[in-house]
């Protein structure tokens, strides 16, 4: 698993070494994919200071990829987001947020970041802390020179944080969307007939069932949900192939039987719609999987995949 180096945060002190490795807290990570609505209204007062340095805990420790980093920055997001009008509404109030950097020479930047960013969420969530993710009509310039990002970096989106403020009329709507009909079913969301996919739900494993749930409460972009799923079961002597990456990592326990469950993410065609790209989007759904997995029991890493392929999940 490649480990960034350089990391850096703006305006709070740092929560200990540098890059340290960190295990996804699985059980509480699960529960806040259920409690998490996307908050665009916020109090204004300062986050405190003990949960602003778990939050750098996270930006430093969970860092899994060399191309993806989240900078906790704690200021106030108007000095980026100013004029920012999201989907259902302008962000207000936010005391601090997370800036998403990646490297421009990756070609998986997008889907590592967004699994990067989702991890500040899910801990944000589990705080009592509200969360949006914006990925356009912010000014990526200023944030660039605030946090003094490296040639070939860019700013990608931003992650407003603070204590949630009344809800906009806008943003109830949009939450009750989110469980409700508005979010597509699985059948919907599952390839049929793919290539050695197995396309009845009823042979699924429990815990490929909770990750595809996981995966599909994921928020996106305008609630586009585009993600696709394909689930397969290979034969039980089936390897990880070279090239898998990701905070998984135990090996399948000897003696295991039955077929290798794996679960392939790949993106929907179509028109882009806002400006956060569609692999951003399953890189969010790809850490909900992955968590929901953990949760019921089962490691895994990430095999990354050419368009319209994503990665594709494989338990160790």
């Amino acid at each position: 698993m490649a480990r960034a180096g350089g990391c850096r945060q703006v305006g709070v002190a740092r929560a200990g070494g540098c890059g340290a490795a960190m295990e996804i807290p699985s059980a509480r990570w699960y529960r806040a994919i259920g409690e998490r609505h996307s908050r665009r209204r916020f109090e204004p007062r300062p986050v405190e200071p003990a949960l602003l340095a778990r939050l750098v805990a996270v930006c430093e420790g969970f860092r899994p990829y060399d191309e993806a980093r989240a900078v906790l920055v704690a200021r106030p997001a108007d000095e980026v987001l100013r004029g920012v009008v999201g989907s259902y509404g302008q962000v207000k109030g936010a005391p601090a947020y997370a800036a998403l950097v990646g490297r421009t020479d990756s070609p998986y930047v997008h889907e590592r970041l967004g699994y990067t960013g989702e991890a500040v969420v899910l801990e944000a969530t589990s705080l009592g802390l509200g969360t949006c993710w914006v990925g356009g009509f912010f000014r990526p310039e200023v944030a660039a020179r605030l946090l003094g990002v490296a040639a070939g970096e860019r700013v990608m989106a931003v992650i407003p944080l603070g204590y949630p403020g009344p809800r906009s009329r806008e943003e109830s709507i949009m939450s009750g969307f989110v469980h409700s009909h508005r979010r597509k079913p699985l059948a919907e969301l599952t390839a049929r007939g793919a290539p050695g996919a197995v396309d009845d739900p009823a042979r699924w494993p429990a815990w490929v069932r909770a990750a595809l749930e996981a995966a599909r409460l994921a928020p996106s972009a305008m609630n586009r949900q585009p993600w696709r799923f394909a689930v397969s079961a290979e034969p039980a002597a089936a390897d990880s192939p070279a090239g898998v990456d990701g905070p998984g990592g135990a090996e399948r326990p000897a003696g295991a039987e039955g077929p290798v469950w794996t679960i392939t993410v790949g993106v929907a065609g179509g028109r882009q719609t806002g400006e956060i790209s569609r692999r951003l989007d399953c890189g969010i759904a790809m850490l909900h999987l992955e968590v929901a997995a953990l949760a019921h029991g089962v490691r895994g890493a990430w095999e990354p995949l050419p368009p319209p392929g994503v990665a594709r999940f494989w338990p160790r």
